[in-house]
């Protein structure tokens, strides 16, 4: 199983995790984003790039982009520059947001509308990305006959990762998606889900078996499980606003490494082949967190097939 790390959100260690993940023998590191949120978010472009800069292997996902808050096109041109400067490493996550209203006002965008405007925006990546001219005319971008140069490093431009639970995001993900990677879902779910993303490809003339399973866990890992429980608890409540302790024995991933390890297992089994895991807390926390995962936990989750 691939295993990817996300960064912390603080901007001047972004080279040295970036470093420490690539020698950990991490496959990937990831960073998500919001314009505003309840608690910080870096550009994930920004922060990746910067990443790039730091490595030589190790590849690089936007976990999630808010693609809506974006014009399509120059969303297209960010991905496309971060693909060549990371040699063809970079995966574009995409996500609708909508869980913080205020920062579509702040960037212009109404939010009823990001579900049409991401979907607008990657039939757009796809088209830019295959190289040569591109007329598109669509309901919020227009592109007169442009052709984006350069071009990506990976043909056909970064894979895409998907997100999402809603039947509309089911069928984004089908007709999309090399990816797809929930979070806040529980194996049982996964494997419900993973299958009616295949159909939903299936549906929109694709391969089934070309989108891949993955998904993206917050989570704590302490010899100690009950403290676990409680950082992963403590964190998740405060960035979403809500009490998530009803919640974290199904959707959060804690507990000590045994029981990591099993529950990732679990994952796996439901058609998961990536882990995206998310280690909670801030500082010396959340770097114990990432020791413990790295040694205790990672070499059993890299040996399942």
């Amino acid at each position: 199983m691939r295993v990817v790390l996300t960064l912390s959100s603080d901007q001047t260690a972004v080279a040295a995790e970036a470093r420490a993940a690539e020698a950990a023998g991490y496959d990937g590191i990831a960073t998500g984003e919001h314009l505003f949120f309840h608690s910080p978010h870096p550009n994930g472009f920004v922060s990746l790039a910067a990443a790039a800069g730091a490595t030589e292997r190790i590849r690089l996902l936007s976990a999630l982009t808010v693609v809506p808050l974006y014009p399509a096109a120059l969303a297209a041109k960010l991905a496309t520059t971060l693909d060549q400067v990371s040699g063809g490493r970079f995966d574009l996550g995409v996500g609708i947001g909508g869980e913080h209203p205020p920062e579509f006002v702040a960037a212009g965008v109404d939010v009823a509308e990001r579900g049409a405007r991401a979907d607008e925006a990657l039939e757009l990546f796809r088209a830019l990305w295959a190289g040569g001219p591109v007329d598109f005319a669509g309901r919020f971008t227009r592109v007169p006959g442009l052709t984006l140069d350069p071009g990506p490093v990976q043909p056909g431009g970064p894979p895409i990762w998907l997100g999402g639970r809603k039947p509309a995001a089911i069928r984004r993900a089908g007709r999309f998606g090399d990816v797809w990677m929930p979070y806040m879902y529980t194996p049982e779910q996964l494997a419900r889900s993973l299958t009616e993303v295949r159909e939903a490809a299936e549906a929109a003339g694709r391969d089934p078996a070309a989108v891949r399973g993955a998904v993206f866990c917050w989570g704590g890992v302490d010899d100690d499980p009950a403290r676990a429980r409680a950082q992963v608890v403590e964190t998740v409540s405060a960035v979403y606003q809500q009490d998530f302790d009803p919640l974290a024995d199904r959707y959060l991933l804690h507990g000590d490494p045994g029981r990591v390890a099993a529950r990732i297992r679990e994952y796996a089994d439901a058609g998961a082949q990536t882990l995206v895991f998310s280690p909670v807390g801030e500082g010396t926390a959340r770097a114990g967190i990432v020791d413990t995962f790295t040694s205790d936990v990672l070499p059993r989750v890299r040996a399942i097939s």
